[in-house]
């Protein structure tokens, strides 16, 4: 059984597991944890309810702190370096959206990957995917087949499909760190411009993490904000999203009522859009009706 673990009050922390996978660990929901420091402590904790493996990012800082003084012998770690116990090799980008590259373990071939969805941090998720899945018992052949035939998960650089040469993404990212891999991604992909389309979420997160919001939403040629999805929380200190579009050159931000917002945006992106550009919505809230909405508004304004 896999299940995505959430740290958001310390959730995570209820979960028993045979083997626990980390991937990063990172700034965020910092409305509960207040500081970097506490939610190593908590990812240190969930590893230790790990009864059996740790598969955990030995390139990432905090993650590596958060298994400091643990049981080694549970400790299997993965990444680009070829120090840790699983890492790719011979990496190979063949066009669009697949990539080849072998997947090693302990410094030997363990089998040679074919991957269908973009960006460096997919083939180190697949890196994570395969050392899990060795764990539990699968062949390297059949771990092979797996990646190969994998096209991505809802919601994780989904295509919702195509209109007069503009193609329409949507990914869940909804800290910096999710949108900088994400838009690093699709900037390599053969397109003339990547819009991002941002929804931020929640007021306190867009609050503490507005320099690095700015930072990464930059990375793609053009963004559009809606308002911030408020979610659990009150805005307390009147912060907008009309402050982050401030920090970004260029953006354009319709700071309105939600549903408002939804439709501005989906109207001034498809107005503005391109043959040959890709738009990424980007958020955890209901960005992806934007998505919908626009890839709507593009077939209605190439069918004319």
């Amino acid at each position: 059984m896999v299940c995505e673990a959430c740290e958001f009050q310390d959730h995570f922390l209820n979960l028993k597991t045979s083997a626990a996978v980390v991937l990063n660990v990172d700034e965020d929901h910092l409305d509960y944890f207040k500081n970097l420091d506490n939610i190593i402590k908590s990812f240190r904790k969930f590893c230790e309810n790990a009864s059996n493996a740790v598969i955990i990012n030995g390139d990432d800082e905090n993650s590596m702190r958060a298994v400091e003084g643990s049981d080694k012998s549970k400790i299997i770690t993965f990444g680009r370096r070829e120090s840790n116990n699983w890492y790719p090799a011979n990496i190979k980008h063949i066009g669009g959206m697949e990539t080849s590259f072998d997947i090693m373990r302990d410094g030997k071939l363990f089998c040679k990957a074919t991957l269908h969805v973009p960006g460096e941090h997919n083939i180190v998720n697949a890196v994570a995917a395969a050392a899990a899945a060795d764990y539990a018992g699968a062949s390297p052949e059949g771990i092979a087949a797996g990646l190969e035939s994998f096209r991505g998960a809802g919601r994780r650089f989904e295509k919702y499909g195509e209109a007069g040469g503009v193609t329409v993404v949507d990914d869940y990212a909804h800290h910096p760190a999710e949108i900088a891999a994400t838009l690093e991604s699709a900037v390599k992909l053969d397109f003339k411009r990547v819009w991002a389309v941002h929804q931020p979420f929640t007021f306190s997160r867009t609050e503490l993490l507005l320099d690095d919001f700015a930072k990464a939403l930059s990375i793609a040629d053009k963004v559009v904000l809606t308002s911030i999805m408020g979610g659990r929380e009150v805005n307390a200190s009147g912060i907008t999203a009309s402050a982050l579009a401030d920090k970004i050159d260029g953006a354009v931000c319709f700071d309105k009522e939600h549903d408002e917002s939804i439709e501005l945006v989906s109207q001034y992106v498809s107005e503005n859009a391109e043959e040959g550009d890709l738009i990424v919505t980007l958020g955890c809230g209901d960005v992806n009706k934007a998505a919908r909405r626009i890839l709507e508004l593009l077939n209605e304004k190439y069918s004319l």
